[in-house]
């Protein structure tokens, strides 16, 4: 990489390397969640997790999930930055795939929708009205996890795959880091709505693609330093 123009985008790096540090905090603490707290299994019960705690309720709708997306928009700036002199065009369909995906799961979520019809439903009186804030609650649900959500999912393991080929072309990343995330890329390609198999896949890609993290944050973090 040239060097004069790797201290041009040092604050793109140096952003992108904290980015790279929430979302690994956040990674743990979401997965300790899900582990501690079930998933309400209905519409009902949905209303009355964000009546109880509206971070769990933001926890168990993705929102933090939604902010790591955000983060992962900035890395992404980063990658294109770090290997644009590898293949430039190919890395700008793969970065314009991945923020595609981003923007579709952005707008997959519910989170605020869930939030907001659940005070309706408890200020709300019993009978028709209840009736119709809970059939508004099933339709956000079952919009959540569908057509966006899964094109995020594979758009993104699509973009991820290709910026780890390009990493083995790079000088900047070495090809063990190339690996972690072209093994979370591929277990990214099925999305976790597709049975058992989805949610195994969702699951084992967290390992390499932490790994991954760690990894890249570290040439971020030396690609930002004065």
């Amino acid at each position: 990489m040239d060097l004069d123009r790797a201290r041009e985008y040092r604050s793109v790096y140096r952003v992108s390397f904290y980015a790279t540090i929430v979302m690994l905090i956040i990674i743990p603490v979401q997965i300790l969640v899900f582990v501690v707290t079930k998933i309400p299994a209905t519409t009902i019960a949905w209303f009355e997790l964000f009546r109880d705690s509206v971070v769990l309720g933001m926890f168990h709708a993705d929102l933090f999930i939604l902010i790591n997306n955000v983060l992962i928009a900035v890395i992404y700036l980063a990658f294109y930055h770090s290997l644009k002199d590898v293949d430039k065009g190919m890395l700008q369909i793969g970065i314009m795939i991945g923020l595609i995906g981003i923007a579709a799961y952005i707008s997959s979520n519910k989170t605020f929708e869930l939030m907001a019809l659940s005070r309706q439903y408890f200020l709300a009186a019993e009978g028709d009205a209840k009736l119709a804030i809970e059939a508004a609650g099933k339709a956000s649900l079952a919009g959540w996890q569908g057509t966006a959500f899964d094109a995020y999912y594979v758009l993104n393991g699509i973009a991820l795959f290709v910026i780890s080929i390009l990493m083995y072309r790079s000088d900047v990343y070495t090809k063990a880091t190339a690996t972690w995330g072209l093994l979370a890329a591929i277990f990214m390609i099925i999305p976790s709505t597709a049975g058992t198999l989805g949610l195994v896949c969702s699951l084992a890609s967290l390992v390499p693609w932490y790994v991954f993290g760690v990894r890249f944050a570290k040439v971020f973090r030396a690609l930002g330093r004065p």
